[in-house]
């Protein structure tokens, strides 16, 4: 292999950090026509091994412009590559590892007997549009010369890899108990995964129901979208506790900066308004500016308790408290949300590979 095995796969893990991301925030990965059309085509084929040796060829082709990628075989020449040392030792456990839907082996079942990657290959392929489709984008990165042109192909390719995750099943982890520093470890890992927001407004609504669950407290906890527009929705926040109907406690969990500014926003668009008399911000801390703290102290003078909590520490703080009982709770509602259909695979593997780590 041109690069080491370590160097592909910080190539890879970056490109596909980027289109997980873009998942998640729902901005679709794009291409140019051709290679989107292309693409379909290849995701789509029964023929695993297209898309997955593509994959291969990219690195080669990003780490080493002297190689071939039509040549995957070293007695094919100076310019040949190992394709198949590249798929066993990167691409395949990348991929395995990712969750994502793959073959034991392109070189071991299509691609075998030291065959090139051109037309005189076709002739004995079961899915020789896959096959067509897949020359059409070898050829197209071949003829590439810019980095961030091939980049941006890597990502693309990645992100419709993502994709094809999305359509599979994946089975969340659970432990059978989890110690409140395991937990520490765990909610630190998940809140520093990119999630749009979606990991720490599930992390607070299952600490908050865990709570109302322990103690019998009788309240009502729902919580909304993380895409969902608060004013649209005609409620305060992220997350509301009612009592018999009542608003009890109203909470907004935030990734980003708290500044004066937002808080007299909140204020005067929801707070006001809505009547909210015990308003949270769930952040982290050090993302408070001295002057919103000193806003909020103003709105207590007017009956308006607007507080901040920083959310790593509560809820570790708080798993105290709810006992063993309430820490296989916990996990239990993490769980359930996290199950839903509309919840991002990508998330769901973070749970897991969180929790694999804790067990390693």
């Amino acid at each position: 292999m041109t690069a080491s095995v370590q160097e592909y796969l910080t190539i890879l893990e970056s490109s596909f950090a980027r289109a997980e991301q873009a998942l998640v925030q729902v901005k679709p990965l794009r291409a140019s026509p051709h290679t989107e059309e292309e693409c379909d085509i290849i995701f789509a084929s029964q023929t695993q091994a297209y898309r997955e040796v593509l994959l291969g060829c990219l690195l080669v082709r990003i780490t080493d412009r002297d190689k071939d990628v039509h040549l995957p075989y070293i007695k094919m020449g100076a310019s040949a590559f190992s394709g198949r040392s590249l798929d066993e030792k990167v691409v395949n456990p990348f991929l395995r590892g990712k969750k994502v839907p793959c073959s034991r082996g392109p070189y071991l079942s299509v691609f075998r007997r030291q065959v090139r990657f051109d037309e005189s290959t076709k002739q004995g392929l079961k899915d020789q549009k896959g096959y067509d489709a897949f020359l059409g984008l070898l050829g197209a990165m071949a003829s590439e010369r810019e980095q961030a042109r091939l980049t941006a192909l890597l990502d693309y390719v990645l992100y419709r890899f993502v994709l094809l995750r999305e359509e599979s099943g994946i089975r969340l982890i659970a432990l059978d108990r989890i110690s409140r520093s395991q937990y520490q470890k765990l909610i630190g890992g998940l809140l520093a995964r990119p999630s749009g927001g979606f990991l720490p407004l599930i992390l607070v609504a299952a600490m908050i129901e865990t709570v109302v669950h322990r103690f019998a407290l009788g309240w009502q906890v729902s919580f909304q979208g993380i895409n969902v527009a608060d004013r649209a929705s005609g409620v305060g926040g992220d997350i509301v506790i009612q009592e018999q109907g009542k608003d009890v406690i109203t909470v907004e969990v935030t990734e980003r900066p708290v500044d004066v500014s937002r808080v007299v926003a909140t204020f005067t668009d929801k707070i006001a308004p809505l009547t909210l008399t015990d308003y949270v911000f769930a952040v982290r801390l050090e993302q408070i500016s001295d002057q919103a703290k000193q806003q909020a102290e103003k709105y207590f003078a007017q009956g308006y308790d607007v507080s901040f909590v920083d959310i790593q520490e509560w809820i570790t703080n708080t798993l105290v408290i709810v006992g063993n009982k309430g820490r296989e709770y916990y996990q239990r509602r993490i769980i359930h949300h996290l199950s839903g259909e509309q919840v991002p695979k990508t998330l769901k593997v973070a749970w897991n590979e969180e929790i694999a780590r804790l067990t390693a």
